[in-house]
Formats: C-alpha cells, structure tokens, sequence
C-alpha cells in the first residue's frame, strides 16, 4: 500500500471557536460545543449551553455533518464527527473544527487522531505547564501518514463495523436501564406496585414501608483520596468525568500509586455520587461490575449500601435524587461542595420486603444483560484498537 505523508494544515481546513464573551458577543443565543462535550468518538450533548452569535457567525464556528471537532485544551486531540445531532450547532474557542478537504476520507482521519491519542502522538505539539493546550499553528504541522481515497474509506469502513456494533450496543444498554428506571417509578414514586389495591396505609406510606435518611441504610459514606498519578501504576482512581448518564466509564479514569484503606475501595453496587465544582455537582452512578485496585478522588463521594439492603432499589433510588442533589451544594462559584453529611441526609423510602424483594427479581436480569454488552464493547474496543495501527501503516492489507 503506497502512504503518502503531509502536514494536516495542507490536508484539511482547520478553524478554533469562537471565544466566550457575554459583554462583547452580539447576535441570537445558539447551543454550541464546549470541550466537556466532546469524548472520544461521540459528543455528550445533556449540558449544552448557549451563546450569542450573529449571522456572519454561522460560516466560520457553525458545525456541518463530517465535521472533525477535537479539543484545544484539557485532553488535547480528543475528537469526534459531527453528524448534525442537532441542526445549527456552534463551537466555542476550546475546541478545533477540522474539515478535510477533498481526497480524505473524515472516518479515516478520525481514526488516525484516536490512534495519535492513545500513543502520545499529540504530546509533542502541547504547550503549557499545568493546564495542556494544542495550538492551532502547531496543529496544522502535524504529519499525516494516508494511503489513495478508496484505501482510507476500505479501512475506515471495516474500524466503523466495530464502532457501530458498539454504539448499537450503547443503545440497547440506554433501553435496559431505561426501563429498571421506568419500573422503579412505577411501583415506588406512582406507588402502582403489585398488589397496591389492596394494600392498607400508614399515613402517606403502604403499610410496612419506612421513610428516614439514607444514612441508615448505608455502610460506608464518605469522599476518596488525593490520588498520586502515575501512567505507569496498577492503581485506578475515578473521577467526576467517569460519572454520567448513571454510568461509571472507567475508559476515562487514571493510574495512580496512591494506597488507601480497604475500605475506600469501590465495591459493586456502590454509588458514586459528584461532590465537588459547577456543571457535574450531583451526578449518580452505580457500579455494577468488580473494579480490582480502584478508587475514588477527593471530588467523588461513595455511598455504599448496607448488607441486606436491596441493590438495585438503592441505586435507582438516588438516581432519581440527581436532579435535587445537582442543586444541594453549598459555596462558592467553582467551589461549591456537596457534603457527605448532606447526602447522608436525603430521605429515603424503603419498600417492604416482599415488594422490594420482587422488583430486585425483575430488575436483576436487566442489569446482568447490561453488564454482558459492557464487556462485549470492551472486547470490540480491545480489537479494533489492535486492528489500527496496523490498518493505518500498511502493515495489513485491505
């Protein structure tokens, strides 16, 4: 296979955001993306925000479908493709609008900036001490090895087969949680549960059911550790970022070296629940798969339930608390903390045994299911990541 190799400015058109400026910026409030919603691959679209840009605007930081969009800061080169999820999208300075030009292939490049990403192949082009950026200038120089057009769509055609199975796989995994959820709110909030009809009160309650803080039913409630971070260690620790859409995505945790009490390591069936800062405060998970050697950081707050309380019951229990925990912390802009002793005051009902006993029999096949298309995607992420490089280099013939 014959590659050609040319800097990515020559390659492809390249644009940063527009800078955020309420006092100077004219024009209508549109959505546009921050680098928070750009992950590897997809766009987390739950917290946009919006901004004023005029007309003359539109051309220069609006998003069109084919559209690479790759981080500036924070994780620098973290991209996706865009594909008009929602019509008339902007973006702001944080990120880079990479448009290829004609004779590339966007899947392709794609593909190449995610194998960049996952060696270090960005690490050269970073600047900055504390906080990385990659620089537009810099950006535009980076090498880019590809083979003739119909080559980059074979290859990136065979990389999007495993891509697709896995967000098939994301979706159906959406539908399962959705409907533990549904059942949750149907038997607990609507109170519509087997047997309701004929089931005496105690005051607001069906008899036999008990409401007090969620500190009595728990086991351990408390923050994680300062983590020592260490790309090199067997050590993991979560962060706030790993915690969404009440998953935990260990694809975006970190090594460190850090020990720490026995205690503070997670256990299936935790809640993890974000404590700390503005836009993730509140967020819920619940681990549901055994994490060896792992953690939580000082901004994380596990809530683990205790022996005999129902597993699956406690964790849709405080997902449906995120949206008044979001809204709980205490303090200062960008310090605002969500104390342990406050979660630890949430009220909470628990269901009488017979009732709970069978929503964790219905529910339990759910989540296993879940749990089955978890691994499956770590498998079809472990194969197409071994596939890349060589795809990419030649080294494997399509």
């Amino acid at each position: 296979m014959k590659l050609t190799k040319r800097p990515l400015g020559e390659i492809a058109e390249l644009q940063l955001g527009k800078m955020l400026d309420d006092k100077k910026n004219r024009g209508d409030p549109l959505p546009y993306l921050a680098n928070v919603n750009v992950r590897w691959g997809e766009f987390a679209l739950d917290a946009l925000r919006e901004m004023r840009f005029q007309e003359s605007d539109k051309d220069r930081f609006g998003l069109r479908a084919g559209d690479i969009v790759m981080c500036e800061g924070g994780e620098s080169g973290r991209c996706a493709i865009w594909n008009e999820e929602i019509p008339g999208m902007m973006f702001q300075k944080a990120l880079h609008r990479i448009r290829p030009r004609a004779g590339m292939d966007n899947r392709f490049l794609f593909f190449t900036f995610l194998h960049k990403g996952k060696t270090g192949g960005f690490d050269g082009l970073l600047t900055g001490s504390t906080i990385k950026h990659l620089p537009a200038e810099k950006l535009a120089k980076l090498e880019i090895q590809f083979p003739d057009l119909p080559t980059q769509r074979r290859i990136a055609d065979i990389l999007s087969a495993y891509d697709d199975l896995m967000e098939n796989n994301r979706r159906r995994m959406a539908l399962l949680e959705e409907s533990a959820r549904q059942l949750y709110r149907e038997w607990f909030v609507r109170l519509r549960y087997p047997g309701h009809e004929r089931a005496r009160r105690s005051s607001a309650l069906p008899a036999g059911w008990s409401r007090g803080p969620l500190e009595v039913h728990t086991s351990f409630l408390k923050r994680g550790v300062a983590p020592h971070y260490d790309d090199e260690a067997e050590g993991l620790v979560i962060n706030q970022k790993c915690i969404r859409d009440g998953r935990v995505n260990l694809e975006l945790a970190r090594r460190q070296s850090r020990e720490f009490a026995p205690a503070r390591q997670v256990q299936v069936g935790d809640v993890l629940i974000n404590s700390t800062g503005e836009g993730t405060l509140g967020r819920v998970a619940q681990l549901k798969s055994p994490v060896e050697n792992c953690t939580v950081d000082t901004h994380v707050t596990i809530v683990r339930p205790k022996p005999g309380v129902p597993v699956h019951y406690f964790g849709l229990c405080l997902m449906d608390w995120e949206p008044r925990l979001c809204t709980m912390g205490r303090g200062s802009t960008n310090q605002t903390e969500l104390s342990p002793a406050a979660i630890g005051a949430c009220e909470i009902v628990m269901p009488a045994g017979s009732v709970v006993e069978r929503f964790e029999a219905h529910v339990e096949p759910l989540y296993t299911q879940v749990t089955n298309l978890v691994l499956q995607n770590q498998k079809l992420r472990a194969a197409r990541d071994h596939l890349l490089p060589r795809l990419l280099s030649g080294a494997l013939p399509v």
